[in-house]
C-alpha cells in the first residue's frame, strides 16, 4: 500500500512528537509499505542523513512544506499555532503530491492533539486520523501547588477542550476521517457521540521492535552505592512533581541514603528546588540539564526507578523508554501512563476521589516496595516484556496491516 504521512514534527535522534513522526515512517516501511512523508523542511538535513544511512531511499521519501517565514514560531505557545497553519496551507501541496503519487491512504500523525485538525481529509482518498490526544484532564484537588501560571493554563486548556464539539475545522477532520485513533478513554469521551463508532484508543508512541522483542532477563551494572529514583522532562505543572517530590521525601525517610535525579529543565526548577529545601531533601537530589539519547541510555541504565508524577500526560515516552531499559515506574493513573503501566511493571496509582496527601502516601510507598530487590527484580523484568504489547510493529499491523494484508 502507499501511505502519504502527515507528520508536521518528524526527526530521527529527536524526542516528543517528532520521534512520533518518524518510528511512524519508519515503521510502516518495515511492514512493507510504501511512504512518502510530508513535513517541514527544519528536519530534511538529519532525514537525509538517516536515509542515506538506513538504504531506505527508494521505500521511504519525504517531500517538504513550510508556511510563510513570519509564521515560522519557534516559542512552545505559538508553535503550536504554526502547527495549525502549516495543516491548513498543506493541504493543497498534498493534493499535488496525490495527482503524481497516486495515494492509496493518508494519515495524519503529529502534531498528535485533537484540538489541531488535520484537512488531508480532502484529499478524497481513506483518511486515518491520529493516534491523537489533548483530553486529559488533572484532578482539581492535585492542583494545589501548582504556581499561578500552571493554573491558568490548565484551567484554559479545560476551557478549550469543552469547545471541542463546536470547532468546525476539527468537526470537518472527524466527518472526514475513515477510522479515528485517540489516545485515552478520557479523549475518546470529548468526541461527539456520532463518531464513536469510528473510533478507537490507541497510544500515539511505541516501543522499538528490536528491543521490545527481548524476553531475558535484564541485566543491569551492579551497584553498592545506593537506591537511585529518576525523574526525566520538563519542569513544568503538570509534570506533577509538586506531589512526586514529597513521595521521594517519604522514600528518605525510610531509606535515607535514597538518591533522585532530576533531569531536564523548566520554568518550575526553581520552585521545585525551594520545595526540596523545605521538605529536607535538597541533598539528595542531583539537578542534570537536558540530556539527549545517549545520555538517557546512561541514566536509565544506572537508575532503578523511574517516577513519572504527570498528571495529563497523552503518551508517556520516558516511561516507556525506562521500561525497555528494565526501569519499574510509579505514576499516576491518568492518561498514556495509565495504559502502559500495570501492575506486572510497577505502580500506577489512581487518584480518584484521593487527597493530594494521600496520592503522594501512595507513591512514596510505592517507591519503597521498589527499593526491595525481589520486588523490584520481578517488576524490572515485567517491564521489559510489556514493552512488545507497545511495540511499533504491533500498533502499525492493528492500524494499517502488513502490506500483503488488510488492516485488524
Amino acid at each position: 500500500m502507499k501511505i502519504l504521512l502527515s507528520a508536521f514534527a518528524c526527526e530521527p535522534d529527536r524526542g516528543s512528537e517528532y520521534a512520533v513522526g518518524w518510528n511512524w515512517a519508519l515503521s510502516l516501511v518495515r511492514a512493507g509499505h510504501d511512504v512518502v512523508v510530508l513535513t517541514c523542511s527544519e528536519a530534511r538535513p538529519a532525514i537525509t542523513r538517516t536515509l542515506e544511512k538506513l538504504q531506505l531511499n527508494r521505500r521511504l521519501r519525504c517531500e517538504y512544506f513550510d508556511v510563510p517565514k513570519p509564521f515560522r514560531w519557534k516559542a512552545r505557545g505559538p508553535l503550536h499555532l504554526h502547527a495549525a497553519l502549516w495543516q491548513w496551507m498543506a493541504v493543497d501541496f498534498a493534493k499535488e503530491l496525490h495527482k503524481r503519487e497516486k495515494f492509496d491512504r493518508v494519515h495524519h500523525v503529529t502534531y498528535a492533539g485533537l484540538r489541531i485538525p488535520s484537512f488531508m481529509g480532502r484529499l478524497g482518498i481513506p483518511f486515518v486520523f491520529g493516534p491523537v490526544g489533548g483530553g486529559e484532564r488533572a484532578p482539581w484537588r492535585l492542583r494545589w501547588g501548582y504556581s499561578l501560571y500552571g493554573l491558568i493554563h490548565d484551567a484554559a486548556r479545560d476551557a478549550a477542550n469543552a469547545l471541542i464539539p463546536f470547532m468546525p475545522f476539527l468537526t470537518e477532520t472527524l466527518e472526514r476521517a475513515e477510522r479515528i485513533y485517540v489516545t485515552s478513554s478520557d479523549t475518546l469521551r470529548l468526541l461527539p457521540r456520532r463518531f464513536h463508532d469510528k473510533a478507537k484508543v490507541e497510544l500515539a508512541i511505541g516501543a522499538e521492535d528490536s528491543d521490545a522483542t527481548i524476553a531475558q532477563p535484564v541485566s543491569r551494572p551492579p551497584r553498592k552505592d545506593c537506591f537511585r529514583v529518576l525523574f526525566a522532562g520538563r519542569f513544568v505543572d503538570y509534570k506533577g512533581m509538586h506531589l512526586g517530590l514529597p513521595a521521594f521525601a517519604r522514600l528518605v525517610q525510610a531509606i535515607p541514603t535514597a538518591r533522585l535525579t532530576m533531569a531536564g529543565d523548566g520554568p518550575m526548577k526553581r520552585r521545585w528546588q525551594k520545595l526540596a529545601d523545605e521538605l529536607g531533601i535538597a541533598d539528595s537530589i542531583d539537578w542534570l540539564p537536558w540530556q539527549d539519547h545517549h545520555g538517557m541510555a546512561v541514566l536509565y541504565a544506572n537508575h532503578d526507578v523511574l517516577l513519572f508524577s504527570a498528571m495529563h500526560d497523552t503518551g508517556g515516552m520516558v516511561a516507556l523508554e525506562a521500561m525497555h531499559h528494565g526501569l519499574p515506574v510509579v505514576c499516576l493513573k491518568i492518561g498514556g501512563p495509565a495504559a502502559l503501566v500495570d501492575a506486572s511493571c510497577g505502580y500506577a496509582v489512581d487518584p480518584r476521589d484521593k487527597s493530594a496527601a494521600q496520592v503522594i502516601a501512595e507513591m512514596g510507598d510505592a517507591l519503597i516496595s521498589l527499593a526491595r530487590e525481589n520486588t523490584r527484580a520481578a517488576l524490572a523484568q515485567g517491564a521489559r516484556q510489556r514493552c512488545h504489547v507497545f511495540s511499533w510493529r504491533e500498533k502499525v499491523i492493528r492500524i494499517h496491516g502488513l502490506a500483503d494484508e488488510s488492516p485488524a
